[in-house]
């Protein structure tokens, strides 16, 4: 099973850039997509609608703003959209879809980078999301929580940590939620089962030159129950062509779908 997740920084952007051409060739089984930046009136065009996916949009109220959608090759069981808190999900945030005793899940954690009261929502819905994940975690499913979550876990995830400490995504406060979530809770960061990597990262700046020169985050996660952990086989980011500030995290599985 081959999973793919993106924040694409505006679906219709990502289009015009070719991720649909792309995705064509890359034999996914479900793929992720985030900050969609579109409304569902807004993806009628059929490049929208892949024919070799079951597609799923879960959009936000508000217009150009967030958004996340999952496309599946096989049909899932059920497509579940939010979590159930207003606030939360009128942002269009979250969006799972399950098959069987596994459930795939495109997520979009807020970014605190625009100011003081973004990062206070974003302290708010990890402080509220952490006990939900918790409660995932212990429900008996498997979970593959694919994502934005707008957070480097250490040193490794960033080019510049030393400089970015006290910058929204590289805050200890977030780095020690990413501990509970891993350390405590028991979820796995799956693209460290099989890279550990330095270098590795799924988000550069757009100014400056942090593409060309590679001054990038790993902010893009599969963060996967610990029954997933031994049937990672692969892991890679794609970054021969841009379709979005970030670049599509591909993992594949030893799980059938």
């Amino acid at each position: 099973m081959r999973v793919i997740t993106l924040n694409v920084n505006g679906i219709r952007s990502a289009a015009r850039k070719g991720f649909y051409y792309w995705l064509r060739r890359q034999k996914a089984d479900v793929v992720c997509l985030q900050e969609l930046k579109a409304q569902l009136h807004q993806l009628e065009d059929r490049q929208f609608w892949p024919p070799s996916f079951n597609c799923y949009y879960h959009t936000a109220e508000r217009k150009g703003y967030s958004g996340v959608a999952i496309y599946a090759r096989r049909e899932p069981d059920e497509v579940i959209t939010g979590i159930g808190w207003p606030e939360f999900d009128a942002e269009g945030r979250w969006i799972e879809a399950r098959f069987g005793a596994l459930s795939v899940v495109s997520l979009y954690l807020p970014s605190g980078s625009s100011g003081e009261a973004r990062q206070q929502v974003k302290f708010e819905v990890m402080e509220r999301l952490l006990p939900y994940l918790r409660e995932l975690r212990h429900s008996g499913r498997e979970y593959i929580l694919c994502g934005d979550w707008n957070i480097a876990h250490r040193p490794i995830d960033l080019k510049n940590w030393r400089s970015n400490q006290k910058n929204s995504g590289f805050l200890p406060e977030e780095r020690a939620w990413l501990d509970k979530l891993f350390d405590e809770v028991g979820y796995v960061d799956a693209f460290r089962v099989v890279n550990q990597e330095p270098e590795q990262y799924t988000w550069w700046s757009n100014r400056g030159r942090a593409w060309e020169k590679n001054v990038g985050w790993r902010i893009d996660y599969q963060v996967i129950t610990p029954g997933l952990r031994d049937r990672v086989r692969a892991a890679s980011i794609y970054t021969r062509k841009r379709f979005s500030d970030h670049a599509p995290l591909i993992i594949d599985y030893d799980y059938p779908l």
